[in-house]
């Protein structure tokens, strides 16, 4: 078999575990073990189109790795996380109120091409060992830096403290270090709330299915 699936990722489950639910719904339904893959992974919070290549379509995985990514997201200032998302600890940063025109200054010097620090909480391998099981542990690492182009970068909405953006990316753009930059350039700090896939590529989330659909 060949087939390429869209699910609709919901919040507080990995991709891993949506390909190991996905893996035992095709087990049962083709009386056989069946190989599946995600094409890049979303963060356990976050939500939104996971792209899953099931029997011989898992040969073309390097097809979709590499292409250009949608997503949403919500953007708290104020206050920064240690895993730059709802899942670390918070702290409580600054008190300044950019007004609109500071933010909009602030996600065009991150349009284009940029570099980005990959965040320690991060499955990018250090010396043969998960950059997030290092953070785990509380040792501390110099983390490698990479190129990545944003190619647009939209306000969605503007309500202190919370920012909520529209981005176009090339692979390998991490939303959540996207999100501390624009931080450290309005000198207030920022995390992540909220991060939503909407397309990879040609691919949009609003062709995919809800896992619990698929599961039926």
């Amino acid at each position: 078999m060949e087939e390429i699936i869209l699910i609709d990722k919901p919040a507080g489950l990995s991709s891993f575990g949506v390909v190991a639910r996905v893996r035992r719904k095709l087990r049962d339904r083709e009386g056989k073990k069946v190989k599946v893959g995600h094409t890049g992974t979303l963060d356990p919070f976050a939500t939104g189109l996971l792209i899953l290549l099931a029997g011989t379509a898992t040969k073309r995985s390097d097809e979709f790795l590499k292409k250009d990514k949608e997503y949403e997201a919500t953007i708290h200032l104020g206050k920064t996380s240690t895993t730059g998302d709802v899942e670390g600890e918070i702290r409580e940063t600054s008190k300044k109120v950019p007004d609109l025109k500071s933010v909009e200054a602030a996600c065009k010097k991150l349009t284009g091409r940029i570099e980005q620090t990959v965040p320690i909480y991060s499955a990018v391998k250090i010396n043969g060992e998960r950059a997030y099981k290092i953070a785990r542990k509380g040792q501390t690492v110099t983390m490698p830096t990479r190129t990545v182009t944003i190619y647009s970068l939209d306000i969605l909405d503007y309500t202190y403290p919370e920012l909520k953006i529209r981005t176009t990316v090339s692979s390998g753009t991490y939303i959540r270090t996207l999100g501390e930059d624009l931080g450290k350039i309005l000198g207030t700090g920022a995390y992540l709330t909220s991060l939503r896939r909407t397309k990879i590529a040609d691919y949009s989330v609003d062709d995919a299915l809800k896992l619990d659909d698929y599961m039926v």
